[in-house]
């Protein structure tokens, strides 16, 4: 349930205030010196990652959906639902998003076209039940806090001057926070947001 989180150095922390709904929030920004930092490199295959991510990267800039679009498209088809985890894949044949929302006890899952907006091979679900126990805690804090995976990318974009590409939910030293990695220029930031009122949770 975790969002992906590259292997970046360097961190460059700033204080956010009032962007998300008016309400206290920290950013901490980490960049990378290139985009080939979202896979794990070894010496040997660095050059061919760095060709994988930079087409990853140009294909995302030609989609004509947003990661904002694909949540709202997937969170439409259920009231109420809200999104856990967004990625882009521009892997296959057609640039999709892969986005997992929350909604009565359950993650349904979706394949939302980069290109159209249209939803690929319906839907799937998997009841809470079925999680880890990390997984199912950080779900159960997602539906406490007033904000929503939508905000902290619109906060994010802003603090990276860019696109956001993935989001999620990680854990990072007991403090439960909201992973987007964000394309600026040639590289990929990756900006954590810890929503107020979720210490502890």
């Amino acid at each position: 349930m975790s969002a992906t989180r590259p292997g970046i150095c360097g961190l460059l922390a700033i204080a956010l205030s009032g962007l998300l709904i008016a309400a206290p929030v920290r950013a901490t920004i980490s960049a990378g010196s290139t985009p080939a930092t979202i896979h794990g490199e070894t010496d040997g295959d660095a050059a061919a990652d760095r060709q994988a991510v930079s087409r990853e990267i140009e294909r995302f800039r030609s989609s004509s959906i947003s990661i904002s679009q694909a949540m709202a498209i997937a969170e439409a088809r259920h009231a109420g639902a809200t999104t856990a985890d967004i990625s882009f894949d521009g892997g296959s044949g057609v640039p999709v998003y892969r986005v997992k929302t929350l909604h009565n006890d359950r993650i349904w899952r979706y394949t939302i076209n980069a290109a159209t907006g249209e939803v690929i091979g319906g839907e799937a679900a998997l009841p809470l039940t079925e999680l880890d126990n990390e997984d199912r805690s950080n779900l159960a804090a997602l539906g406490i806090i007033k904000h929503r995976l939508a905000d902290a990318v619109r906060v994010a974009e802003k603090a990276a001057s860019g696109k956001a590409i993935s989001g999620g939910l990680v854990r990072e030293g007991g403090r439960l926070n909201f992973a987007i990695v964000v394309i600026s220029g040639d590289d990929l930031k990756e900006v954590l947001l810890e929503p107020p009122g979720v210490r502890g949770k």
